[in-house]
């Protein structure tokens, strides 16, 4: 049996001069948006994978964003009882900034992830995500 614990991840914000950051609406859940994220892999750099997972699920590289910080601290959140599988209980992340590069960015993302994307106050986007999210949203981007 696995053993309770908390999936390791990392959160990629793309933020522009006037603060809003680039948001995307969940493919399975209409009106959910929520930053680009995702696991960790074994002996994997989390700056590594900030970009693997940006590239995975927007398309973005660095012809188009630079990683400029990371937030200081980790942020954990739980999944409802009904997210948790094999022994996940929910996750914990370390956030990266990026910056576009160019004055028109155009993410792309698969669809499997996220249906579409647009420029959000952070506030709107806290607002949108879904509420076991919030709370390191608001930690992170204030609110």
């Amino acid at each position: 049996m696995t053993k309770p614990h908390l999936r390791v991840g990392v959160v990629a914000v793309v933020r522009r001069d006037d603060g809003k950051v680039l948001a995307f609406e969940r493919s399975d859940h209409t009106g959910e948006w929520q930053l680009p994220q995702g696991g960790v892999e074994a002996g994997e750099d989390l700056r590594d994978a900030a970009w693997r997972e940006l590239g995975e699920e927007t398309g973005l590289d660095e012809d188009q964003v630079e990683l400029v910080t990371e937030h200081d601290d980790w942020t954990v959140y739980l999944w409802p009882a009904s997210l948790r599988k094999g022994g996940r209980l929910g996750q914990a992340h370390r956030w990266f900034f990026f910056e576009p590069l160019v004055d028109s960015i155009e993410p792309a993302p698969d669809g499997s992830e996220f249906r579409d994307w647009q420029w959000m106050k952070p506030d709107d986007l806290i607002a949108r995500t879904v509420e076991f999210r919030k709370q390191p949203y608001r930690q992170v981007l204030g609110g």
